[in-house]
């Protein structure tokens, strides 16, 4: 048998970056805030139409030179998964794949790029704002007295499991979901992690360690010179049909996602379990 290494791209061929999008019309103002955020000189703007609205974005300005893949109700990772293969975005430095509903008022794309070039971060996401923001996890709330933090900077009351410490996610080498940024090289990886038939990818964001490309607790980080807000706006999955109330529709998107995450859970455990050639360098490091 046959032990292959992890696979790793060499420098990207261009400075282009890649901002991805899974927007519906509804939060057309806030897509729009996000895309000016990122100046045309550096970002190609690739939008997933999960409602199956184009027509209505053409009057955007930047619209016409963006990308635009519509499939009615599908989310970002399954639009992901189909259409971000690194194969095809190889020539890209950095893929910023970012949810709809995020504010970017303290925001800026390039100087982001600047930011995590010099730091050395392979996966990252802008810190979120404390006060505005839905927060899941402590990493990703916004130190204001560092450009970048890779682990949790103080402790947690309430029972939670993250000490000054903690070297594992989500209490080191993590991010959340909603605005991840990729190397290409990171990005090749990730995208293998990415199940064909599971479309919420919960789970995928535990495991990100073995993507970045050495130490996760070096090369993944939040930056919080460069800090968001997250509102959390209950927009995954697209159209409600007419019987359905939003709340319903909602639940069952969570408990899809519930189900999914348990779907990868096992899928890892099973194939780490099989897998001959299976070494956790991360388990080594530590």
């Amino acid at each position: 048998m046959i032990c292959h290494p992890i696979y790793s791209d060499s420098n990207s061929k261009t400075s282009m970056s890649l901002l991805a999008i899974a927007a519906g019309i509804k939060q057309k103002e806030s897509v729009n805030k996000i895309v000016k955020k990122f100046p045309p000189s550096d970002f190609v703007v690739m939008l997933f139409h999960y409602d199956g609205v184009v027509d209505a974005w053409r009057d955007l300005e930047w619209s016409a030179h963006a990308i635009h893949v519509s499939a009615i109700n599908q989310t970002k990772w399954w639009f992901a998964k189909r259409f971000l293969h690194p194969d095809i975005i190889s020539d890209y430095a950095y893929v910023f794949l970012w949810d709809e509903d995020l504010g970017v008022e303290n925001f800026n794309g390039k100087r982001y790029i600047s930011i995590v070039k010099e730091e050395g971060l392979e996966i990252s996401q802008p810190a979120l704002d404390p006060d505005l923001s839905e927060l899941h996890h402590h990493l990703t709330v916004r130190n204001n007295r560092t450009r970048v933090h890779r682990k949790i900077h103080k402790l947690i009351s309430g029972g939670r499991k993250c000490d000054l410490d903690s070297t594992k996610p989500p209490c080191a080498g993590f991010v959340e979901m909603m605005a991840p940024v990729f190397s290409i090289a990171s990005w090749r990886c990730a995208w293998h992690m990415i199940q064909n038939d599971l479309v919420h990818a919960w789970g995928v964001d535990f495991q990100l360690g073995y993507c970045g490309q050495g130490d996760p607790t070096k090369s993944i980080g939040i930056v919080d010179a460069e800090y968001i807000v997250h509102y959390g706006l209950p927009t995954l999955g697209g159209l409600v049909a007419k019987k359905t109330s939003s709340s319903l529709h909602q639940s069952a998107v969570r408990n899809r996602s519930y189900v999914e995450l348990e779907i990868f859970k096992n899928r890892w455990r099973s194939s780490v379990k099989d897998d001959d050639c299976w070494v956790d360098l991360l388990e080594q490091s530590k």
